[in-house]
């Protein structure tokens, strides 16, 4: 190039190394602007939209002993800092416990690596310049990489310089069992106190199993139960044998579609303004007022209008009825309008007909049941134990809450099952290698000669804009796999609710392992084999990777190396730019005014109150691929700045889904902290990659002794893993028998080696009320709701409809209506959707989330 003294040389390993310590600083900046905005923002809302940022405690019992955080701009910090992990338990259940765990022992472990890092690796990388190896560039020949190796071969014997790689090893060592010292430290606590958790409750989940592969024989409630009372393990209370509910299901759900439609209908009814009066009385305004939102008039007026309405509503004014055009006739060419009030009416009444005359129907049998013995520990006997000596005959697993079953899967055969899942794994993985284009061209804005490649003017406006070329080297790399993160999610939760699982509970522990999949292999391997390289070396690099081991782990060093800047700016934001927005739910506010466009109907509004549900799948995977960064980076330059950085992300991340689990967001899974099982898992994903990259980074080295002395460390890890797993797996899954509750104070029984002096205050502490989950499941059954549900009226005016029970179902009606209301979105405003949708509609056209006049926080 003519100007080649102003311009980078694209052929060294400076040039491709990316982003520099200006691409830092801007990258900080932005990340800061963001983040303040948010929390300044967050901070003023917050008292003010409590029906936003504290709609899980309005909606939760008022005994669960949570502090009322104060209102004003940073009190609430200190105050939700003071919340113990006794007050987490008994407020968001084991689930939170055990995601909240993962990040405080994520902060006491990087914390403990900063410490060292700090007080030995940077004195030792500063002493030795280690920052300056000779790494390959773009995308080097086997030719330059044999001259760097003989390099710096002849460097270490001629004065030593590579001496300092023993510290490398001895930290790769030290810093591995320092993760397998603290994942096994907090294994053993997750464990004792889920034990102790799930032993001293008693719910009708921890008493029930599921019966899978049941022969065609004995596929009757009466026969099941002989069967297991023959086992000699307990007495079994109920049994809900799954049949083929199928047309049921359908009928339900088609009604579900006729009653959202009469209610639109009436809805565009009654928002029409009144034409003509009756009998010269001016009572529409008064009809019209009520359906609005009942804001004019005095409360007499009020009632009486609405009493007239419901008698003579249809004639009552000069309104024009809406109109539904219906399609009939030969390839339904023909149409025609009519009523919709009229047509919709009389297609809910004859759908409840059908509906009424399937429930007295009698469905074909399946080969799964919900066995609920007398006590837990008949269960845990049932469901540890091999009960039939025949392989995929009789098999005991542990039992959904009945909230989480998703019963349209429990009558759903069992090759069809096993084909929606492979189904999905092969599509899946199938989607993985079609993400490799566009994560490998991501990668190329990483390195302005790369742009060059693409546009010699966009390369060239960028090297004469500093702050430019900052941006979309730094910014928009990161901004787009941020981005990602977020919306790919999405995706992978579609897949896992279509691969025929028979609970919410495995929907969600499922989508965190995919997306943690597509997370480290698109974001970290990807990248990491393809660096800095252009877009089309990326399959040269993967061939000649394929066939020659040594280039593979020499291209992986390299990469890590020269990416070590974005990875450190992917940190940065996702702490200080996109944690305060999850915080402030940005995404929930700018949904917000889309949905309130959208609804029509009383329940359309009331539905818009609801908290939103909190998905450990869309979190988890992020902190685990930080997590694996840090240690990748924990030894290698600027190791320092990475592990500060990690300890920024994971102690905001505390703080942050520590305030949305407790007061704002709602969790409806029921995983009983089944996801520490797939954390601990990942961990030793992470500890396998950070120690081979520091193989590959002790070859690119030419330190092949060093790199020998770490291959047993990779194999001891292994070992680690599968040890553990034998060892606290059952334990994770099961509830021991001498954990269960068997006398007045549960905490000696649970912990036979406790301290008889110390266990009863915490007993007391852990005991005080009911746990969340006795709560959830207070009144509920094992059956299908669509059996026995009431049938919903529509929902026309403010207040809900009463509910109407058939004399049929009366016996089922307590527990099924517990049942439906944390099932079915449509009914849970039957116990406590009053008020919020009388906050709703008394506020007019003001913003749906202020709440006037309530103290709770």
């Amino acid at each position: 190039m003519g100007d080649g003294d102003d311009r980078p040389e694209c052929n060294n390993g400076e040039a491709a190394a990316g982003p520099g310590s200006k691409d830092i600083f801007v990258q900080l900046v932005i990340s800061f602007a963001l983040g303040i905005s948010a929390f300044v923002a967050f901070c003023i809302l917050r008292p003010r939209w409590k029906t936003l940022y504290a709609a899980r405690r309005r909606h939760s019992d008022p005994q669960i002993a949570l502090p009322v955080l104060p209102d004003s701009f940073l009190g609430w910090i200190p105050a939700l800092y003071r919340v113990t992990e006794e007050q987490v338990l008994a407020s968001a259940g084991l689930d939170a416990f055990v995601f909240l765990s993962f990040f405080k022992m994520s902060l006491r472990l990087f914390a403990t690596m900063f410490f060292f890092a700090v007080t030995v690796l940077w004195p030792i990388h500063k002493t030795f310049d280690a920052g300056d190896t000779k790494t390959p560039g773009k995308a080097p020949t086997e030719s330059d990489l044999a001259s760097v190796g003989h390099t710096m071969v002849d460097s270490e014997h001629k004065d030593g310089r590579w001496s300092y790689l023993w510290a490398y090893l001895v930290f790769t060592w030290f810093f591995s069992f320092l993760t397998i010292y603290f994942m096994n430290s907090e294994t053993i606590k997750v464990v004792k106190i889920r034990q102790d958790y799930l032993g001293t409750q008693s719910t009708i989940t921890d008493r029930t199993f599921r019966l899978t592969g049941i022969p065609r024989d004995i596929r009757s409630e009466d026969k099941i139960k002989e069967f297991v009372e023959n086992l000699e393990i307990g007495h079994v209370r109920s049994v809900t044998l799954c049949r083929n509910w199928a047309e049921i299901d359908g009928l339900m759900a088609q009604r579900l579609v006729a009653l959202r439609k009469l209610e639109e209908a009436w809805s565009a009814y009654l928002a029409q303004q009144p034409v003509e009066s009756r009998a010269g009385v001016q009572q529409p305004e008064e009809g019209d007022d009520i359906a609005q939102d009942g804001q004019d008039g005095d409360e007499e007026s009020q009632e009486n209008g609405r009493l007239l309405a419901s008698d003579s509503l249809p004639n009552l004014t000069g309104r024009q009825r809406p109109k539904v055009r219906l399609r009939f006739g030969f390839l339904r060419l023909r149409n025609r309008k009519i009523d919709a009030l009229d047509y919709y009416e009389e297609k809910l009444r004859r759908l409840d007909e059908k509906i009424r005359e399937a429930r007295r129907k009698e469905y074909v049998p399946t080969d799964t049941a919900f066995v609920t013995m007398d006590s837990i520990a008949a269960c845990q006997m049932a469901v540890q134990a091999t009960v039939d000596p025949r392989p995929g005959q009789l098999l005991s697993k542990p039992a959904p809450a009945p909230s989480d079953v998703i019963w349209r899967n429990t009558y759903a055969p069992r090759y069809k099952r096993r084909i929606q899942s492979w189904a999905v794994t092969i599509f899946i993985t199938l989607l993985s290698v079609i993400w490799l284009a566009p994560v490998a061209a991501l990668a190329q804005l990483l390195n302005i000669c790369n742009i060059e490649k693409i546009s010699s003017s966009l390369a060239a406006i960028l090297e004469e804009h500093e702050i430019t070329r900052a941006f979309v080297q730094t910014g928009l790399p990161t901004l787009v796999v941020s981005l990602l993160n977020v919306l790919v999610p999405y995706l992978y939760d579609y897949l896992s609710n279509t691969q025929g699982m028979v609970s919410q509970g495995d929907v969600e522990l499922s989508t965190i392992s995919k997306n943690f999949f597509f997370i480290f292999f698109n974001i970290f391997v990807v990248y990491a084999v393809s660096g800095s390289a252009a877009l089309a070396d990326f399959w040269e690099i993967i061939r000649d990777s394929l066939s020659d081991t040594q280039m593979i782990a020499k291209r992986i060093a390299g990469s890590i190396q020269n990416l070590n800047k974005f990875y450190l700016n992917f940190i940065m934001l996702q702490s200080f730019g996109l944690f305060p927005f999850k915080l402030l739910q940005f995404g929930s506010i700018s949904l917000y005014a889309i949905y309130r466009m959208g609804a029509k109907t009383p329940r359309d509004f009331a539905e818009l109150v609801q908290p939103s549900l909190f998905n450990y799948g869309f979190y988890l995977p992020t902190a685990l691929l930080v997590f694996t960064l840090c240690l990748v980076y924990s030894i290698l330059p600027g190791a320092h700045i990475v592990l500060l950085l990690g300890i920024c992300y994971f102690a905001l991340g505390y703080f942050v889904y520590k305030y949305q689990l407790l007061y704002s967001m709602d969790q409806p899974q029921h995983a009983t902290g089944g996801a520490w099982s797939i954390i601990c898992g990942r961990i030793i994903v992470g500890l396998v990659a950070f120690q081979v990259i520091m193989i590959a980074f002790l070859v690119l080295q030419t330190a092949f002794e060093k790199a020998a002395f770490i291959v047993p460390l990779v194999v001891l890890t292994f070992w680690y893993n599968i040890y553990s797993r034998r060892r606290y797996t059952p334990l994770t899954r099961f509830i021991a028998l001498r954990s269960i509750k068997r006398a007045s104070d549960p905490g000696l029984e649970s912990n036979p080696d406790r301290d008889p002096n110390q266990a009863q205050p915490q007993t007391r502490l852990a005991r005080r009320m009911s746990t969340v989950d006795e709560d959830k499941e207070k009144g509920m059954k094992f059956v299908n709701p669509n059996l026995v549900a009431p049938l919903e009226q529509p929902w026309i005016y403010q207040d809900p409809p009463p509910l109407l029970y058939e004399s049929s179902t009366d016996s089922n009606t307590e527990s099924v209506s517990g049942n439906n209301v944390s099932r079915a979105p449509s009914t849970e405003n039957d116990s406590n959707g009053l008020g919020s949708v009388s906050s709703s509609f008394s506020l007019g056209d003001t913003h749906v989330w202020r709440d006037n006049g309530d103290d709770n926080v």
